[in-house]
């Protein structure tokens, strides 16, 4: 499973990639987490506002800040 956490850099897109690993760990699954804070490579997924979350390429969550249970949802 890849998990790709995408946002500028800023603290509300920092905070998803902590709860993500989080998640991964409270549900012991093998997951890549990457974060992607290129414009072109977040525009690339459709995505206008961040953070977001993709999981397997899928788009998940854009433009807040999902908790660590609603990101076990997503896994």
């Amino acid at each position: 499973m890849v998990i790709k956490v995408l946002g500028s850099g800023c603290a509300n897109c920092k905070k998803p990639e902590a709860n993500v690993r989080e998640a991964v760990a409270q549900l012991g699954i093998e997951a890549a987490v990457e974060k992607v804070e290129d414009v072109k490579d977040i525009v690339a997924y459709g995505v206008m506002r961040t953070p977001a979350l993709v999981v397997d390429e899928q788009v998940k969550v854009m433009g807040k800040v999902p908790s660590v249970e609603e990101i076990k949802k997503y896994l």
